[in-house]
């Protein structure tokens, strides 16, 4: 399609790019050229290098949780308030594992396993599958592919990270799809490490954890002292010193440019290194049975009770968006899990063809099921022990007021690996680093941002939210993390640019 509006640019970019000397008398040496053979070289090397140790998310989760024990019971200054003459360490730390972790996330679990099934299941409905197919055929080149994927990715997730993950992943799977029925070029990894992008700014944008729980003085309170919230918070620390500020804005528009353009320049130049969905091992055939019209089994009473419970599940969100507790930049996972389920109902036509929608959905949430126990295990180990506190002290203890908002950043994208949920760590973290900028004079603003930057980095690293797009696309997570560390140094350089300058 030679006309496309929507990534014209970075097509007549890559078209400049890939067409060889003869044609446009140019060579290996312009610039252009020289810069995406060094970032998509790096890209694969890293792929190469750093993908092959990276062990099934299954397996790295139960690392981490034995890696925490060990820290937990060999570092000193863990548990220090407790009684000499009480329970060990040991004990300790088993008793939060057991009783305070293993299982606080199961509701979290059940969402984020509704977010998987709900948004493939409204994939799968008719009008949604001609819109993304119609989506996915815009791209003419294994590039373009990856930067449109990248930018719908970011663009939704500063909307919301559960709309941005379930879209990314989606969309990522149609446009690799369409690619290799077209007979084009497709680098399938790629795509899926494009389509995981919005987790990669959701926390400076509107589903942001850190900020969205600060806007009011009776929050500021849970989180400061009272003296700290008197003299700094006392209203609260409103959006227009976190996610609306000159700095976020400067941020988040930076990075809705340098991520599609990132995952552009990391697409391998010799089509040998290319790899399609076909190639992995992957095939879309699931796809076609998913919209089999089965509608014709369904009477007339089962099609209107379907109908009826989507409206109302509808009618709730509208609802809900426009109230006083509401609103777009309040959404949820549970709001968004409604709106899917509903428009997935409505859509399909048929609450057969939905149920079995969501059955081939379905097979992907194993993952979700016996990791997440294991993640709320390693974040109880963390907190009760100490560990949090120690490694945003320690950050804190090398800063300055200049750097404090740096090192803060580091030390949050370090203990998201270890804790990956935003809301957990700002509880943990959320003190120790206000109470730092409020000493150091520094915003408050500010260091809300800062933890919630580093929190996002490093989910480009850990895979516990890459389980929806794994288990869509189909990819292993040892073909994305390549491809998304670089796009997480490209996104940490400009975020530190954006501290340091405001």
């Amino acid at each position: 399609m030679e006309g496309w509006a929507v990534l014209g640019g970075f097509s007549c970019a890559e078209d400049a790019i890939r067409v060889p000397y003869a044609a446009r008398m140019t060579d290996d040496t312009t610039s252009a050229t020289g810069v995406r053979r060094l970032v998509s070289g790096l890209g694969l090397l890293v792929t190469r290098t750093i993908g092959r140790w990276i062990p099934d998310p299954f397996v790295l989760a139960i690392g981490l949780t034995g890696l925490t024990a060990v820290l937990a019971l060999a570092l000193p200054g863990t548990f220090a308030g407790r009684d000499p003459d009480g329970p060990s360490k040991a004990t300790l730390l088993l008793d939060a594992w057991w009783n305070g972790g293993l299982w606080k996330l199961l509701s979290f679990s059940m969402q984020m396993a509704l977010v998987l099934v709900t948004g493939y299941a409204l994939a799968a409905s008719p009008p949604v599958r001609r819109a993304i197919d119609g989506l996915a055929a815009l791209p003419r080149s294994a590039g373009t592919g990856a930067a449109l994927v990248a930018l719908v990715a970011v663009l939704t997730g500063l909307l919301n990270w559960g709309l941005a993950l379930v879209v990314g992943a989606l969309l990522a799977r149609a446009v690799g799809r369409g690619l290799e029925r077209r007979g084009l070029p497709c680098h399938y990894p790629l795509l899926a490490a494009a389509g995981y992008t919005g987790l990669l700014v959701w926390h400076g944008g509107f589903s942001g954890s850190a900020p969205l729980k600060m806007t009011t003085a009776a929050a500021a309170a849970e989180i400061l002292p009272a003296s700290i919230v008197a003299e700094h918070a006392a209203d609260g620390i409103p959006l227009s010193q976190t996610l609306l500020s000159p700095m976020n804005l400067f941020v988040a528009i930076g990075l809705l440019v340098i991520v599609p353009i990132g995952a552009m320049l990391l697409t391998p130049i010799d089509r040998r290194e290319l790899r399609s969905a076909r190639d992995l091992g992957i095939t879309f055939e699931a796809d076609d049975d998913a919209t089999t019209d089965v509608a014709g089994r369904d009477g007339i009473l089962q099609t209107l009770l379907g109908l009826g419970l989507g409206v109302a599940f509808l009618a709730g969100f509208a609802i809900w968006i426009a109230s006083d507790a509401g609103g777009i930049g309040r959404l949820g996972l549970d709001q968004i899990n409604a709106a899917m389920f509903g428009l997935g109902l409505v859509l399909h036509g048929s609450p057969v063809r939905y149920l079995r929608a969501v059955e081939d959905a379905a097979k992907g949430c194993a993952g979700i099921i016996v990791q997440f126990p294991l993640y709320a295990g390693v974040m109880a180990m963390m907190s009760a022990s100490g560990l949090l506190a120690m490694f945003a002290d320690a950050a804190n203890a090398m800063s300055t007021p200049g750097t404090l908002p740096l090192l803060t950043m580091s030390s949050a994208a370090v203990v998201n690996v270890f804790v990956p949920s935003g809301g957990g760590q700002w509880a943990v973290q959320g003190p120790i680093a206000l109470t730092a900028g409020a000493d150091a004079g520094v915003p408050l603003g500010k260091m809300v941002m800062s933890v919630a930057y580093g929190d996002q980095l490093t989910n480009m690293l850990q895979p516990f939210w890459a389980l929806p797009l794994l288990a869509i696309t189909g990819v292993k997570a040892r073909d994305i993390v390549g491809y998304t560390t670089i796009l997480m140094l490209l996104a940490g350089a400009w975020i530190g640019v954006g501290l340091v300058v405001f």
